[in-house]
């Protein structure tokens, strides 16, 4: 039977809505950007609620979120590099420019982007999901010595990047 009606569709949102943004902020390493990209995941659901198979619905939400992930890193490729070719021929003496800075949360969001998948995953699974090197370990198929030494390259990447001393 296809289809779904409000009531499945809260329960679904209700079930699938943490796991859904989470894997996203795995993807992203940004917060805001995996509730907007979950949040359009859903939408497309509603959308799509006369069609949908509610037995195969959680592989269908990851699927429409990497999609969606995967189509902003492609808009984001054409505006960066537009913006690039904008600053250089307008902004590069530009002192605004030159002195824009970041607050601490926005250095922190593209410092988590650039850890290695592996070692991002575990930190987020860890710091944003409260888990346990011994439940990482188990989810991941892996050692907690692995968990420990992924957790380590994270802090001491984050450390650096954040120029944070100890």
């Amino acid at each position: 039977m296809t289809g779904i009606n409000q009531v499945e569709f809260d329960q679904i949102f209700m079930h699938w809505y943490c796991p859904v943004r989470n894997s996203l902020y795995y993807k992203t390493g940004d917060m805001q950007e995996a509730e907007d990209i979950a949040q359009e995941t859903f939408l497309r659901i509603w959308e799509r609620r006369g069609t949908i198979n509610i037995k195969t619905i959680g592989p269908l939400l990851f699927k429409i979120s990497r999609n969606i992930f995967l189509n902003r890193i492609e808009h984001q490729k054409v505006a960066i590099k537009f913006a690039s070719d904008y600053r250089e021929g307008i902004f590069s003496d530009s002192p605004d420019f030159l002195l824009e800075m970041k607050d601490f949360d926005q250095r922190l969001q593209a410092a988590i982007a650039e850890l290695d998948e592996k070692s991002r995953t575990v930190f987020l699974m860890n710091r944003i999901d409260d888990m346990t090197y011994s439940r990482i370990a188990e989810n991941l198929g892996l050692s907690v010595k692995a968990i420990e030494k992924r957790m380590s390259k994270a802090l001491a990447f984050l450390k650096k990047r954040m120029n944070v001393k100890i």
